[in-house]
């Protein structure tokens, strides 16, 4: 990808639902477009019923069903992927992605071991500061505030952890 190119996007259900929570949505922003599939978006409206799609700057639901290449199929049996995550992950061999927005382990694991770059909510709202988007203060007021203003799955110690390294960086 050259230094100008924005990056393709595809998001799983996670991040759009936590950045909702913690009302972030704006940092998905500085993407031209966040590709998503009705399967995923479907889950987040499960979870987000209230949730339009305009409230995401460059939102693109894919109403297409795109095929999911034999390795991935094999690595989503083995790690148990749901069919959200199975959907995203083809929409990514589909537009030869650059990044997938997901929060679960598994499914991070299998788009990295396709070579996709994965960031999650947690990621985002650090990546917040680099972009200028929030100042150190506010992105710790935001990570202090996932485990009682959204449902992001976190051990207590692995937050305390990042927090302390968001404070300790220039």
């Amino acid at each position: 990808m050259a230094p100008l190119e924005r990056p393709i996007v595809v998001a799983d259900a996670g991040p759009l639902i936590h950045l909702d929570e913690l009302a972030c949505l704006d940092l998905l922003a500085d993407f031209s477009t966040v590709h998503t599939t009705e399967h995923v978006w479907r889950e987040v409206l499960r979870h987000r019923p209230a949730l339009m799609p305009v409230a995401i700057a460059g939102l693109r639901i894919e109403r297409s069903a795109w095929p999911v290449g034999s390795a991935v199929m094999v690595m989503a049996e083995a790690f148990d992927l749901d069919a959200g995550e199975v959907s995203a992950l083809g929409l990514m061999q589909h537009f030869s992605a650059d990044l997938f927005l997901c929060d679960d382990a598994a499914a991070r694991l299998v788009a990295e071991s396709m070579g996709y770059g994965v960031h999650g909510t947690v990621g985002l709202v650090i990546r917040a500061i680099r972009r200028q988007q929030r100042t150190k203060q506010q992105v710790l007021e935001i990570l202090r505030a996932i485990p009682t203003r959204s449902t992001l799955f976190i051990k207590l110690s692995l937050l305390a952890q990042i927090c302390n390294e968001v404070e300790q960086e220039g």
